[in-house]
């Protein structure tokens, strides 16, 4: 057994923290000594563990208590998804770090033309050839010919608007040559079909949420395997950025929301991107 002091020496977290715990029945003492002291086992410690890792996402306690009271949830269940949690911030601070350390390199200059005619053309020619032939047959209809589509990429893709929407890509890739791996191997066309399965199952778990607080751990998991989901169909290291600005399209964009709330709802589009941008807590 360990008392109260010893706790707060091993966690570093005040008494009064606690304290404080005890009182809304979050962790309670295994016991109390007969001199009225808080004493604590193993398993409270365990315990506590479980509450300061949710802590770190500033996960609102009482969300914290429905998590660890809830029968339904084993330690592994809940072990997993604090990982999986911890691992998306912890690629999240190295991007960021990434990020500042190309600034104190001097590489923060914005450069109008991202890719070049040449780069252009091999993205070109790596969507050609990933293309399955019912894929093309869309393409030649509307243009009249394969031909036709490439000079209207290569014309579009060179435009001052199209290079400020690659600098985003390069971006979240986290350099120029990443961006280009993944557009020319963008993987298996059946494997690129499952995980858009896999988000569009996500999205409608998280309608069916809608209007439940975005910061409940069920919304959070959800908007958790969103992430990874992500990052696996766009092959990023991080898709915090990719993720964020879709957030803000899906509150501040009227065509956006028609489209999908005509899908999943009324307000479905906007609370899912207040879910999201609180999971990131921008």
């Amino acid at each position: 057994m360990r008392t109260v002091k010893e706790i707060s020496d091993l966690a570093g977290i005040s008494v009064r923290t606690l304290h404080y715990y005890d009182e809304i029945g979050l962790l309670r003492p295994t016991e109390i000594s007969e001199a009225g002291y808080r004493l604590y086992d193993d398993k409270a410690l365990e315990i506590l563990q479980q509450i300061l890792f949710f802590r770190e996402f500033d996960i609102p306690l009482k969300e914290i208590k429905a998590v660890i009271e809830n029968p339904s949830l084993d330690r592994n269940q809940i072990l997993r998804v604090q990982r999986k949690m911890l691992v998306a911030k912890k690629e999240r601070m190295e991007r960021l770090i990434a990020s500042i350390d190309r600034i104190l390199k001097g590489e923060n200059a914005v450069d109008f033309e991202v890719f070049g005619k040449s780069e252009l053309e091999d993205m070109y020619n790596s969507m050609e050839a990933n293309m399955n032939e019912e894929q093309k047959a869309v393409f030649m209809e509307h243009y009249g010919s394969m031909e036709a589509w490439k000079k209207n990429f290569l014309e579009n893709a060179g435009s001052k608007a199209a290079q400020k929407n690659f600098q985003k890509v390069v971006a979240w890739y986290g350099s120029k040559e990443k961006a280009l791996e993944a557009s020319k191997n963008p993987g298996r066309p059946e494997k690129f079909s499952e995980l858009r399965k896999q988000l569009e199952a996500i999205i409608k778990k998280l309608a069916e949420m809608k209007g439940a607080d975005v910061n409940s751990f069920e919304v959070r998991e959800l908007v958790g395997e969103y992430d990874s989901v992500t990052k696996q169909l766009f092959q990023l290291p991080d898709a915090t950025d990719m993720v964020l600005e879709m957030a803000a399209a899906y509150r501040t964009n009227a065509e956006i929301r028609a489209a999908q709330d005509r899908v999943y709802g009324e307000g479905t589009t906007a609370f899912i991107g207040r879910a999201i941008e609180a999971f990131y807590k921008k």
